[in-house]
């Protein structure tokens, strides 16, 4: 399991994402679940990839493969006119990976992976998408303006009670953290180190990235604050009256 986020604010994109893959309690390993492909002053394009590890490795190879080959050869992601062309670009290649290993007998279910595509290409807007196994999408919008994919349940009620467009991106990664360590403190499939991106919009390069390991002093700030605000606001609460 793992958890993803990407969220879309007037200032741009924000993009957070978990690094824990598990195969069973003793079998538990770290793999980036984000990827970025940037030329500077041109597009910035992120991806963010839930479900099983060999599809997503294999989908992101081979879109990586494809931006290095002549142009002649395959449709590239640096060579899309629009986002809505590279989230049709990436949901073609995640069919193509899926019929690919169930074309080898085995049963399609077992390879099933989802993806949040989200960055901004010059002369269109900033915009993300979900990208479903199947190789459809949607996009986000005003009244759904973040995509969250894989564990997604204990770190969804804070996004949706506290997400504002106007927010700054500071605000935004203390947004995520909150909703990742409440994901991190329900589910051991969600894990440490966080790696965490923000995008500027109409600025075409990455303007922040980084990642949030355990002994990240912020982290713990905010997990422990958070914490004790929890317990500060149920005290607050009236008591039942029977």
């Amino acid at each position: 399991m793992t958890y993803c986020v990407g969220l879309r604010l007037n200032r741009g994109l924000v993009f957070m994402s978990d690094t824990r893959t598990n195969a069973g309690m003793d079998s538990i390993s770290i793999f980036r679940k984000m990827y970025v492909w940037e030329e500077p002053g041109e597009r910035v394009l992120v991806l963010l990839a839930a479900g099983n590890l060999a599809t997503t490795q294999a989908v992101v190879s081979l879109l990586d493969e494809r931006t290095k080959a002549p142009a002649d050869r395959a449709p590239s992601l640096l060579q899309t006119q629009s986002m809505f062309q590279t989230a049709q670009l990436v949901g073609e290649t995640v069919k193509e990976v899926i019929n690919k290993s169930a074309g080898d007998g085995q049963n399609a279910d077992s390879f099933r992976a989802s993806f949040v595509l989200g960055g901004q290409i010059k002369g269109t807007e900033p915009r993300i998408f979900m990208i479903y196994p199947e190789g459809n999408f949607i996009e986000a919008t005003d009244d759904t303006p973040f995509f969250q994919i894989g564990e997604t349940k204990y770190g969804k009620p804070i996004l949706v009670r506290a997400y504002d467009p106007t927010m700054s991106f500071e605000e935004t990664v203390k947004l995520l953290m909150v909703s990742f360590d409440s994901t991190l403190k329900s589910n051991l499939s969600v894990g440490l180190p966080l790696d965490l991106l923000y995008y500027e919009r109409d600025t075409f390069t990455v303007t922040h990235r980084s990642r949030v390991t355990q002994d990240n002093s912020y982290y713990r700030t905010i997990s422990d604050g958070w914490s004790q605000a929890l317990k500060t606001a149920f005290k607050d609460l009236p008591d039942f009256q029977s």
